[in-house]
């Protein structure tokens, strides 16, 4: 398509610099064609500077730009030949960034498309406004690990997150939040959690905690607190002074096991055997022991250390034959329980509930049973007389 210029005096001018200005006269046909000759086409219509097309030389205005083209649709080529405002060469603008070291080539359009509000396209959308520092080769200089930055630019190129491995994915997302770059955050932060191992809730055995105990000064307090042993055979293992605060001992077999002092509070040790466990000083506070064996134990520390089991459920229980000494069951749930043939001399008993518990053949001198609820409970072949004064409500 070539573009006249309409001058004055009836002239009509090539636009363009340097191209020659003919004059125009007579018919349409005619200025089609010196058109034709000058501008080296088959001119076949011709169109005013708003695309319309002209059919008659009487239209045609002094100083109206005029189009000529050879049958094709009208295109402005005002418009058409202009890349949009501050794109020009932007698709084909390479540039090096020197990261940490390590260049990387890419173009303009990679770093700004794909992600128009992040860090990386403020700095390169406009040339010299962010005043980005060069090395001497030219490169842009980023104070970064390359390693991380690599999937990012590869992110920006294709669209999809693909790190090699040995990569860690948390550096990768740390440096896409510095970045910006909102939408690989979102793509990290899932594949990070779906690389986590699931937790692991199963039990601990008895070869794992043994490997524990070896490895653990006969001195030091092992912490155990929260730990899941459900069903382990921890039976005759010396587990003096370990705190198993709050821990799952449910279905645990500890018997004869030494928990002399022992932190057992809060515990779960329902359905537990402790049958001829040394429970000297043990703290058992609030834990639970519901349908437990603890047969033939020993509470009695020759020490005066008492043992606490101060609240706790022991619903069920069968303690028979048990040495508990000065024991505390204040508050104590011991419904149906089974302590014939206990020694609980000096024992605080205050507040517990002995509802339908068999104490038969129980030494209960100077036992606490003030507030105790011993409805239905058993008291016979006892080897010391109950006085009124000690279950005085």
């Amino acid at each position: 398509m070539g573009f006249l210029h309409v001058g004055l005096a009836g002239l009509k001018l090539l636009a363009l610099s340097g191209l020659p200005v003919v004059a125009v006269y007579g018919t349409l046909s005619d200025l089609l064609s010196v058109a034709s000759s000058k501008l080296g086409i088959k001119a076949t219509s011709v169109y005013n500077g708003k695309g319309g097309l002209i059919d008659d030389i009487a239209l045609i205005r002094d100083d109206d730009v005029l189009f000529v083209c050879e049958g094709e649709p009208f295109i402005d080529p005002q418009t058409d030949s202009k890349p949009p405002e501050g794109l020009s060469g932007f698709h084909t603008d390479w540039l090096t960034l020197n990261v940490g070291g390590r260049y990387f080539t890419t173009t303009r359009s990679t770093l700004v498309n794909k992600e128009p509000d992040s860090m990386l396209a403020h700095m390169f959308k406009d040339k010299g406004v962010w005043g980005n520092k060069q090395d001497h080769r030219g490169a842009f200089l980023i104070d970064r690990s390359p390693e991380y930055f690599e999937p990012i630019l590869n992110y920006l190129r294709h669209g999809q997150l693909i790190v090699n491995d040995g990569i860690n994915l948390l550096g990768v997302l740390e440096e896409a939040r510095f970045f910006g770059i909102d939408s690989l955050i979102e793509h990290l932060e899932v594949a990070i959690k779906n690389s986590q191992p699931p937790e692991d809730h199963s039990p601990i055995s008895r070869k794992e905690f043994v490997r524990f105990l070896l490895a653990t000064p006969t001195k030091s307090e092992l912490r155990c607190q929260g730990l899941n042993f459900s069903g382990a055979d921890l039976s005759r293992l010396d587990l003096r002074y370990i705190n198993f605060k709050m821990a799952n001992l449910s279905r645990c077999n500890l018997a004869h096991a030494n928990l002399c002092c022992a932190n057992l509070e809060r515990a779960d040790l329902s359905g537990s055997v402790l049958d001829c466990a040394n429970l000297q000083g043990v703290k058992m506070l609030c834990s639970n022991a519901e349908g437990a064996s603890l047969k033939l134990c020993n509470f009695e520390d020759p020490s005066g250390l008492k043992a606490n089991l101060e609240g706790a459920n022991l619903k069920g229980v069968d303690m028979e034959g048990s040495q508990m000494t000065g024991i505390n069951l204040r508050v104590a749930t011991l419904k149906n329980a089974k302590l014939k043939n206990c020694n609980l001399r000096g024992a605080t008993l205050a507040g517990t509930d002995l509802e339908n518990c068999d104490l038969s053949g129980c030494d209960l001198q100077e036992a606490n049973l003030r507030g105790s609820n011993v409805k239905g409970a058993i008291f016979e072949e006892m080897l010391t007389p109950l006085h009124m004064s000690q279950s005085v409500r």
